[in-house]
């Protein structure tokens, strides 16, 4: 009862509807060259919340208490990720060359 079909396992999408039992879902569905939004009713016990935000709430809160302490000192902070950038160089040791 409830059970999406298999088409549908894994997506991500949006709840549009809640009933006793079922939540409304929006979904996109590829058909031929253009995507389509479906709505489809599944039974909440198919349903999980995504964690695709997780890392940038996490990234928000940090940023604010950095900000805050910043703004204590009396000083500005960039609270823009940055890249690795390369690697330092170093010496490759112990290698002999025969001849």
């Amino acid at each position: 009862k409830g059970m999406p079909h298999k088409f549908y396992h894994g997506r991500t999408g949006r709840i549009w509807n809640v009933t006793k039992r079922a939540v409304g879902v929006e979904v996109n569905k590829q058909i031929g060259n253009r995507i389509i939004r479906k709505r489809i009713h599944v039974r909440v016990e198919h349903v999980q919340q995504s964690r695709c935000a997780e890392e940038f709430k996490l990234r928000k809160k940090k940023n604010d208490e950095l900000k805050a302490a910043a703004k204590a000192r009396g000083e500005t902070i960039s609270t823009k990720r940055q890249p690795k950038g390369p690697k330092p160089g170093f010496m490759v040791e112990g290698m002999t060359l025969e001849t």
